[in-house]
Protein backbone atom coordinates (compact mmCIF):
# COMPACT_ATOMS: atom_id res chain seq x y z
CA UNK A 1 0.00 0.00 0.00
CA UNK A 2 1.54 3.38 -1.13
CA UNK A 3 0.08 6.62 0.21
CA UNK A 4 0.77 10.45 -0.54
CA UNK A 5 0.30 12.45 2.50
CA UNK A 6 -0.25 15.73 2.75
CA UNK A 7 0.17 18.27 5.82
CA UNK A 8 -0.52 22.05 6.15
CA UNK A 9 -2.18 22.43 9.10
CA UNK A 10 0.04 24.99 10.50
CA UNK A 11 3.34 26.64 9.50
CA UNK A 12 4.99 23.38 7.93
CA UNK A 13 3.80 22.80 3.86
CA UNK A 14 4.47 18.97 3.75
CA UNK A 15 4.25 16.02 1.66
CA UNK A 16 5.55 12.59 1.98
CA UNK A 17 5.13 9.03 0.45
CA UNK A 18 5.04 5.38 3.12
CA UNK A 19 4.58 2.52 1.61
CA UNK A 20 2.88 0.31 4.35
CA UNK A 21 3.29 -3.83 3.99
CA UNK A 22 1.20 -6.74 4.06
CA UNK A 23 2.51 -7.57 8.01
CA UNK A 24 1.69 -3.82 8.81
CA UNK A 25 5.43 -2.50 8.71
CA UNK A 26 6.10 0.79 7.38
CA UNK A 27 8.56 2.35 5.18
CA UNK A 28 9.17 5.93 4.76
CA UNK A 29 9.91 6.68 0.76
CA UNK A 30 9.74 10.28 1.04
CA UNK A 31 9.04 12.83 3.50
CA UNK A 32 9.69 16.34 2.25
CA UNK A 33 9.31 19.41 4.82
CA UNK A 34 9.36 23.12 4.39
CA UNK A 35 8.84 25.38 7.08
CA UNK A 36 7.40 29.19 7.09
CA UNK A 37 9.58 30.27 10.24
CA UNK A 38 11.19 33.08 8.30
CA UNK A 39 7.99 34.25 6.77
CA UNK A 40 6.71 34.73 10.65
CA UNK A 41 9.63 35.45 12.30
CA UNK A 42 9.42 39.36 12.54
CA UNK A 43 5.58 38.68 13.87
CA UNK A 44 6.52 36.40 16.82
CA UNK A 45 4.28 33.75 15.91
CA UNK A 46 2.30 32.58 13.25
CA UNK A 47 0.30 34.69 10.91
CA UNK A 48 -2.40 32.76 9.70
CA UNK A 49 -3.18 34.88 6.17
CA UNK A 50 0.60 34.23 5.32
CA UNK A 51 0.77 30.74 6.20
CA UNK A 52 -2.25 29.95 3.34
CA UNK A 53 -0.88 31.98 0.98
CA UNK A 54 2.43 29.77 1.46
CA UNK A 55 0.77 26.50 1.20
CA UNK A 56 -0.65 27.85 -2.02
CA UNK A 57 2.64 28.58 -3.39
CA UNK A 58 4.42 25.97 -2.32
CA UNK A 59 2.59 22.88 -1.83
CA UNK A 60 2.19 21.59 -5.51
CA UNK A 61 5.91 21.65 -5.72
CA UNK A 62 6.51 19.84 -2.50
CA UNK A 63 3.92 17.37 -3.83
CA UNK A 64 5.88 16.89 -6.90
CA UNK A 65 9.04 16.53 -5.00
CA UNK A 66 7.97 13.95 -2.52
CA UNK A 67 6.75 11.95 -5.54
CA UNK A 68 10.04 12.09 -7.22
CA UNK A 69 12.35 11.16 -4.36
CA UNK A 70 10.04 8.10 -3.67
CA UNK A 71 10.80 6.97 -7.61
CA UNK A 72 6.61 6.41 -7.98
CA UNK A 73 4.08 7.88 -10.46
CA UNK A 74 0.59 9.10 -9.25
CA UNK A 75 -0.82 5.62 -10.99
CA UNK A 76 1.03 3.86 -8.17
CA UNK A 77 -0.59 5.39 -5.49
CA UNK A 78 -3.03 3.29 -2.93
CA UNK A 79 -4.60 6.47 -1.49
CA UNK A 80 -4.12 10.27 -1.14
CA UNK A 81 -4.24 11.35 2.72
CA UNK A 82 -4.29 15.10 4.18
CA UNK A 83 -5.14 16.84 6.96
CA UNK A 84 -8.41 17.68 7.31
CA UNK A 85 -7.74 19.81 10.27
CA UNK A 86 -7.88 21.01 13.27
CA UNK A 87 -5.54 23.60 12.38
CA UNK A 88 -5.75 27.24 10.77
CA UNK A 89 -8.41 26.67 8.29
CA UNK A 90 -6.57 28.68 5.84
CA UNK A 91 -4.12 26.10 5.29
CA UNK A 92 -6.23 23.36 5.98
CA UNK A 93 -8.50 24.27 3.06
CA UNK A 94 -5.01 24.25 0.77
CA UNK A 95 -3.95 21.25 1.79
CA UNK A 96 -7.02 19.23 1.78
CA UNK A 97 -8.55 20.65 -1.58
CA UNK A 98 -5.04 19.48 -3.42
CA UNK A 99 -5.68 16.04 -2.28
CA UNK A 100 -9.25 15.73 -3.22
CA UNK A 101 -7.88 17.24 -6.93
CA UNK A 102 -5.11 14.50 -7.16
CA UNK A 103 -7.63 11.86 -6.11
CA UNK A 104 -10.35 13.18 -8.74
CA UNK A 105 -7.65 13.21 -11.32
CA UNK A 106 -6.07 9.86 -10.57
CA UNK A 107 -9.25 7.81 -9.40
CA UNK A 108 -7.19 7.04 -6.30
CA UNK A 109 -9.24 6.70 -2.82
CA UNK A 110 -9.01 9.93 -0.45
CA UNK A 111 -8.61 10.02 3.15
CA UNK A 112 -9.11 13.09 5.74
CA UNK A 113 -6.90 12.39 8.20
CA UNK A 114 -7.26 14.13 11.67
CA UNK A 115 -3.93 15.90 12.65
CA UNK A 116 -3.92 14.87 16.23
CA UNK A 117 -4.78 10.92 15.11
CA UNK A 118 -1.83 11.39 13.10
CA UNK A 119 0.71 12.42 16.43
CA UNK A 120 -1.01 9.37 18.09
CA UNK A 121 -0.33 6.82 15.20
CA UNK A 122 3.38 7.93 14.30
CA UNK A 123 4.90 5.32 17.41
CA UNK A 124 3.15 2.36 14.71
CA UNK A 125 5.08 4.12 12.04
CA UNK A 126 8.40 3.99 13.25
CA UNK A 127 8.57 0.91 15.67
CA UNK A 128 5.00 -1.15 15.20
CA UNK A 129 3.79 -0.33 18.56
CA UNK A 130 0.92 -2.66 19.61
CA UNK A 131 -1.96 -1.13 20.57
CA UNK A 132 -2.88 -0.27 23.91
CA UNK A 133 -0.59 2.70 24.32
CA UNK A 134 -0.94 6.27 26.45
CA UNK A 135 -0.18 9.15 24.44
CA UNK A 136 0.91 12.77 25.23
CA UNK A 137 0.82 15.24 22.93
CA UNK A 138 2.16 18.37 23.61
CA UNK A 139 2.62 21.22 20.60
CA UNK A 140 2.20 24.98 20.22
CA UNK A 141 -1.46 24.10 19.54
CA UNK A 142 -2.28 21.05 22.05
CA UNK A 143 -1.49 19.74 25.51
CA UNK A 144 -3.03 16.53 25.89
CA UNK A 145 -2.86 12.78 27.30
CA UNK A 146 -5.14 9.95 24.99
CA UNK A 147 -5.53 6.63 25.76
CA UNK A 148 -4.53 5.06 22.03
CA UNK A 149 -6.71 1.69 22.17
CA UNK A 150 -6.74 1.12 18.26
CA UNK A 151 -7.15 3.35 14.70
CA UNK A 152 -10.00 5.38 15.67
CA UNK A 153 -10.82 4.80 18.80
CA UNK A 154 -9.19 7.25 21.69
CA UNK A 155 -10.17 8.25 25.10
CA UNK A 156 -8.77 11.39 26.33
CA UNK A 157 -7.83 11.46 29.55
CA UNK A 158 -6.82 15.14 30.35
CA UNK A 159 -6.11 18.26 28.37
CA UNK A 160 -4.71 21.87 29.25
CA UNK A 161 -7.45 24.18 30.49
CA UNK A 162 -5.91 27.42 29.09
CA UNK A 163 -2.35 27.71 26.99
CA UNK A 164 -1.28 24.64 25.53
CA UNK A 165 2.54 23.80 26.75
CA UNK A 166 3.77 25.06 23.13
CA UNK A 167 2.35 28.12 23.33
CA UNK A 168 3.45 29.34 27.21
CA UNK A 169 6.86 28.43 25.44
CA UNK A 170 6.12 30.84 22.52
CA UNK A 171 4.79 33.19 25.22
CA UNK A 172 7.74 33.68 27.88
CA UNK A 173 10.30 34.31 24.78
CA UNK A 174 8.54 36.58 23.46
CA UNK A 175 7.84 38.64 26.53
CA UNK A 176 11.63 38.29 27.23
CA UNK A 177 12.55 39.33 24.24
CA UNK A 178 14.03 35.99 22.77
CA UNK A 179 14.04 35.62 19.33
CA UNK A 180 11.29 33.49 17.22
CA UNK A 181 11.39 30.62 17.50
CA UNK A 182 10.55 30.61 20.84
CA UNK A 183 10.59 27.24 22.45
CA UNK A 184 14.18 26.33 21.79
CA UNK A 185 15.06 29.88 22.76
CA UNK A 186 13.87 29.28 26.23
CA UNK A 187 15.09 25.58 26.71
CA UNK A 188 18.55 27.07 25.58
CA UNK A 189 18.56 29.82 27.87
CA UNK A 190 17.52 27.93 30.60
CA UNK A 191 20.24 25.83 30.45
CA UNK A 192 22.68 28.45 31.85
CA UNK A 193 20.48 29.78 34.20
CA UNK A 194 19.43 29.13 38.09
CA UNK A 195 16.05 26.87 38.58
CA UNK A 196 15.49 27.58 41.88
CA UNK A 197 15.86 31.28 42.03
CA UNK A 198 12.33 32.15 41.64
CA UNK A 199 9.66 30.06 43.01
CA UNK A 200 7.06 29.74 40.34
CA UNK A 201 3.94 28.03 40.83
CA UNK A 202 3.09 24.66 39.53
CA UNK A 203 -0.37 24.39 38.38
CA UNK A 204 -3.03 21.56 39.01
CA UNK A 205 -0.07 19.75 41.27
CA UNK A 206 -1.50 17.18 42.97
CA UNK A 207 -5.11 17.35 41.72
CA UNK A 208 -7.21 13.86 41.12
CA UNK A 209 -7.68 14.48 37.18
CA UNK A 210 -4.72 14.79 34.61
CA UNK A 211 -5.45 18.16 33.09
CA UNK A 212 -3.07 20.74 32.80
CA UNK A 213 -3.17 24.66 33.39
CA UNK A 214 0.08 26.92 31.98
CA UNK A 215 -1.82 30.62 32.08
CA UNK A 216 -0.70 31.56 35.84
CA UNK A 217 2.20 30.12 35.52
CA UNK A 218 3.13 32.46 32.03
CA UNK A 219 1.27 35.09 34.11
CA UNK A 220 3.89 34.57 36.91
CA UNK A 221 6.62 34.48 34.59
CA UNK A 222 5.55 38.07 32.97
CA UNK A 223 5.28 39.87 36.72
CA UNK A 224 8.54 38.80 38.07
CA UNK A 225 10.12 39.66 34.62
CA UNK A 226 8.00 43.43 35.28
CA UNK A 227 9.83 43.57 38.74
CA UNK A 228 13.06 43.22 37.69
CA UNK A 229 13.26 45.69 34.41
CA UNK A 230 15.46 46.41 33.03
CA UNK A 231 16.52 42.59 32.48
CA UNK A 232 20.01 41.82 32.81
CA UNK A 233 21.09 38.64 30.70
CA UNK A 234 21.50 36.08 33.48
CA UNK A 235 18.19 37.21 34.92
CA UNK A 236 16.49 36.17 31.63
CA UNK A 237 18.33 32.43 31.56
CA UNK A 238 17.11 32.57 35.27
CA UNK A 239 13.78 32.55 34.98
CA UNK A 240 13.53 30.75 31.74
CA UNK A 241 15.44 28.20 33.96
CA UNK A 242 12.59 28.62 36.64
CA UNK A 243 9.78 28.26 34.60
CA UNK A 244 10.85 25.25 32.84
CA UNK A 245 11.47 23.71 35.96
CA UNK A 246 7.97 24.77 37.02
CA UNK A 247 6.61 23.00 33.52
CA UNK A 248 8.76 19.82 34.41
CA UNK A 249 7.61 19.52 37.65
CA UNK A 250 3.88 19.93 36.97
CA UNK A 251 4.26 17.74 33.65
CA UNK A 252 5.45 15.24 35.47
CA UNK A 253 2.52 15.04 38.20
CA UNK A 254 0.35 15.30 35.07
CA UNK A 255 1.38 12.38 33.29
CA UNK A 256 1.93 10.36 36.76
CA UNK A 257 -1.82 11.05 37.18
CA UNK A 258 -3.05 10.19 33.62
CA UNK A 259 -1.07 7.22 34.10
CA UNK A 260 -2.87 5.61 37.06
CA UNK A 261 -6.10 7.02 34.69
CA UNK A 262 -5.00 4.68 31.98
CA UNK A 263 -4.44 2.05 33.92
CA UNK A 264 -8.01 1.96 35.92
CA UNK A 265 -9.49 1.93 32.47
CA UNK A 266 -7.83 -0.11 29.95
CA UNK A 267 -4.94 -1.98 32.02
CA UNK A 268 -0.83 -1.30 31.84
CA UNK A 269 0.08 0.74 28.42
CA UNK A 270 1.99 -1.12 26.13
CA UNK A 271 4.52 2.81 26.70
CA UNK A 272 4.32 6.41 26.88
CA UNK A 273 4.48 7.98 23.61
CA UNK A 274 5.59 11.47 23.50
CA UNK A 275 4.74 13.34 20.35
CA UNK A 276 4.57 16.61 19.20
CA UNK A 277 7.44 19.49 18.85
CA UNK A 278 7.55 20.00 22.80
CA UNK A 279 9.01 16.56 22.96
CA UNK A 280 12.01 18.15 21.28
CA UNK A 281 13.03 19.55 24.27
CA UNK A 282 15.87 17.51 25.90
CA UNK A 283 14.67 18.73 30.05
CA UNK A 284 11.07 17.26 28.73
CA UNK A 285 12.63 13.99 27.35
CA UNK A 286 14.56 13.40 30.00
CA UNK A 287 12.06 14.22 32.76
CA UNK A 288 9.32 11.65 30.69
CA UNK A 289 11.80 9.04 31.04
CA UNK A 290 11.72 9.40 34.51
CA UNK A 291 7.91 8.69 34.70
CA UNK A 292 8.16 6.27 32.40
CA UNK A 293 10.41 4.56 34.82
CA UNK A 294 8.07 5.05 37.98
CA UNK A 295 5.33 3.49 36.11
CA UNK A 296 7.30 0.54 34.66
CA UNK A 297 6.52 1.01 30.93
CA UNK A 298 8.77 2.11 27.87
CA UNK A 299 9.22 6.00 26.76
CA UNK A 300 8.87 5.77 23.43
CA UNK A 301 9.42 9.34 21.22
CA UNK A 302 9.60 9.38 17.48
CA UNK A 303 12.74 11.14 15.72
CA UNK A 304 12.76 14.84 15.72
CA UNK A 305 11.45 15.55 12.13
CA UNK A 306 8.68 12.73 13.27
CA UNK A 307 7.37 14.75 16.09
CA UNK A 308 6.88 18.15 14.74
CA UNK A 309 4.67 18.14 11.37
CA UNK A 310 4.99 16.31 8.82
CA UNK A 311 3.64 14.72 5.50
CA UNK A 312 4.89 11.08 6.67
CA UNK A 313 2.46 10.97 9.88
CA UNK A 314 -0.24 12.01 7.57
CA UNK A 315 0.39 8.95 4.97
CA UNK A 316 1.02 6.81 7.82
CA UNK A 317 -2.43 7.62 9.57
CA UNK A 318 -3.81 6.89 6.33
CA UNK A 319 -2.50 3.61 5.44
CA UNK A 320 -3.85 2.50 9.06
CA UNK A 321 -7.67 3.87 8.07
CA UNK A 322 -7.11 2.43 4.75
CA UNK A 323 -6.02 -0.90 6.22
CA UNK A 324 -9.52 -1.19 7.69
CA UNK A 325 -11.26 0.01 4.98
CA UNK A 326 -12.00 3.79 5.95
CA UNK A 327 -11.98 6.14 2.94
CA UNK A 328 -13.52 9.36 2.15
CA UNK A 329 -15.75 11.03 -0.41
CA UNK A 330 -15.53 14.33 -1.78
CA UNK A 331 -17.35 16.15 0.80
CA UNK A 332 -15.04 16.04 3.63
CA UNK A 333 -15.13 19.10 5.27
CA UNK A 334 -12.23 20.93 6.44
CA UNK A 335 -12.37 21.33 10.51
CA UNK A 336 -11.03 24.16 12.47
CA UNK A 337 -11.35 22.00 15.23
CA UNK A 338 -12.33 18.29 15.16
CA UNK A 339 -11.88 16.80 18.47
CA UNK A 340 -9.85 12.79 18.70
CA UNK A 341 -12.59 11.65 21.60
CA UNK A 342 -15.99 12.41 20.44
CA UNK A 343 -17.04 12.28 24.02
CA UNK A 344 -14.43 15.13 25.50
CA UNK A 345 -15.12 18.94 25.74
CA UNK A 346 -13.27 21.12 23.05
CA UNK A 347 -9.69 22.34 24.23
CA UNK A 348 -9.05 25.59 25.11
CA UNK A 349 -5.45 25.41 23.31
CA UNK A 350 -4.33 27.85 20.27
CA UNK A 351 -3.39 26.59 17.28
CA UNK A 352 -1.59 29.35 16.07
CA UNK A 353 1.26 29.52 18.83
CA UNK A 354 3.98 26.91 17.42
CA UNK A 355 6.99 28.37 19.89
CA UNK A 356 9.20 26.07 17.66
CA UNK A 357 8.01 23.10 18.59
Amino acid sequence: MLVLGIETTCDETAAAVVERQADGQARILSNVVRSQTDEHARFGGVVPEIAARAHVDLLDGIVDSAMKEAGIGYQQLSAVAAAAGPGLIGGVIVGLTTAKAIAMVHDTPLIAVNHLEAHALTPRLTCALAFPYCLFLASGGHTQIVAVVGVGEYVRLGTTVDDAMGEAFDKVAKMLSLPYPGGPEVERAAAGGDPTRFAFPRPMLGRPDANFSLSGLKTAVRNEASRLEPLEPQDISDLCASFQAAVLEATADRLTVGLRLFEERFGTPRALVAAGGVAANHAIRSALQDVAAKAQTTLIIPPPALCTDNGAMIAWAGAERMALGLTDTMEAPPRARWLLDANAKAPAGHANSRAGY
